[in-house]
């Protein structure tokens, strides 16, 4: 496994003073407090609740920062992703590829359409699905490929596509991260034929509850992503499809838009916060993650690997610090999908999910929560 570049020696480091928690969503909100609550009162006295004012201004100002051609807000990621299927034309008899070492929802909205599910594995260094994985899983029934920009990363989409299938991006966790691609810099979302995100409290742009969006630049995709969220009607009167009750309200745009300009700031916390961690030594004793090839990633969690990863859980949990291991049950093993996966061999898939384990990662991350926690992973590793 490669490792990045810049890992120092790992250092001694005192004990902490206070446990680093998995996510800090509070600390980087304290300054937008004024403007969150005037947001929400604005709302209020306007009385504009379901797709008013702030619902349609975040679409355009989120489409913008991402560099796509519309942005159509719904209910959560996981509609998104059905949605968005939906919108390709995807149903009953098709097939759709997709990575298990991701989230539930990545495959869980593919039944809802009627398709079926076809597992591809990922890449165990950078843990995002590549265009070899995907050929792999390819089946004259494919009718699009969900590649997820897991943990932040960036799958590489170009690559992708030029296997001549649509590409859903699943951008859940990737709201900041960037890649380049020859000249250019481009940014989730605008990258395959639609993206989807989620709002969820603990995403990089996260709102008070639950929220999502499709992105797209096609302007006949996006218009049919906003009929199948309306009911699948354009008027509300006649109802041209069965289709979804998916709507991002308005309390969470108002929200949503304060956070917005602060994106930036806190991608670049992140990348700054994975810095500590190499700066501490940490890639001396774990696997770090590694990106993509031109990607610049705002991690949205910082995933280590290593073959002790339990007792690195046991000994990070017992020193107070947030730590977690998100997907040690792939999402073809589960109870779920087995009647997708039946002889489906992924062995990467397998490797990674026994050995990652996320550490903690916020905008406000700083070299001395690092290596505090660089140095509970060492001593755990180390047998001191």
């Amino acid at each position: 496994m490669r490792r990045p570049e810049g890992a120092g020696p790992a250092r001694d480091v005192p004990s902490p003073a206070m446990p680093v928690p998995l996510f800090d969503t509070r600390t980087p909100l304290l300054p937008l407090r004024p403007a969150l609550d005037a947001a929400i009162a604005e709302v209020v006295d306007g009385g504009a609740f379901i797709l008013g004012p702030q619902v349609a201004a975040f679409e355009r100002e989120f489409a913008t920062y991402c560099g796509a051609g519309e942005a159509i807000g719904v209910a959560n990621g996981t509609e998104a992703i059905t949605i968005a299927l939906r919108a390709l034309g995807v149903g009953p008899g098709d097939d759709v590829v997709v990575p298990s070492f991701t989230f539930y929802a990545s495959a869980e909205a593919i039944p809802p359409t009627g398709a079926r599910p076809v597992f591809c594995d990922v890449d165990p260094e950078t843990m995002c699905v590549t265009a070899e994985t995907v050929r792999d899983a390819l089946t004259p029934a494919t009718k699009a490929v969900i590649a997820v920009h897991l943990f932040g990363n960036v799958a590489p989409i170009a690559e992708i596509a030029a296997l001549g299938v649509p590409v859903i991006e699943d951008a859940a966790q990737s709201a900041g991260s960037v890649v380049r691609h020859r000249d250019e810099v481009l940014r989730p979302g605008a990258l395959g034929t639609l993206a989807t995100f989620s709002f969820f409290p603990s995403k990089n742009l996260g709102g008070f509850g639950d929220g999502g969006a499709v992105l797209t630049g096609d302007p006949d995709l996006a218009a049919r992503v906003r009929m199948l969220a309306f009911h699948g009607s354009t008027d509300k009167v006649t109802y041209e499809e069965v289709g979804y009750n998916s709507r991002l309200d308005e309390l969470q745009a108002a929200i949503l838009r304060v956070q917005l300009p602060r994106l930036e700031g806190w991608s670049d916390g992140r990348r700054a916060a994975a810095g500590h961690y190499a700066a501490a030594g940490l890639g001396d004793v774990v696997d770090l993650p590694v990106p993509t090839a031109g990607a610049d990633p705002a991690w949205h969690l910082y995933v280590i690997r290593s073959e002790r990863a339990d007792e690195i859980e046991r000994a990070l949990a017992a020193a107070g610090h947030g730590v977690k291991a998100y997907y040690r049950t792939p999402v073809h093993r589960q109870p779920a999908m087995r009647a997708y996966a039946d002889g489906v061999a992924l062995p990467a898939t397998d490797e990674v999910a026994r050995t990652h384990l996320a550490i903690p990662i916020s905008p406000v991350l700083d070299a001395g929560m690092a290596g505090e926690v660089a140095a509970v992973v060492a001593a755990a590793i180390r047998g001191n």
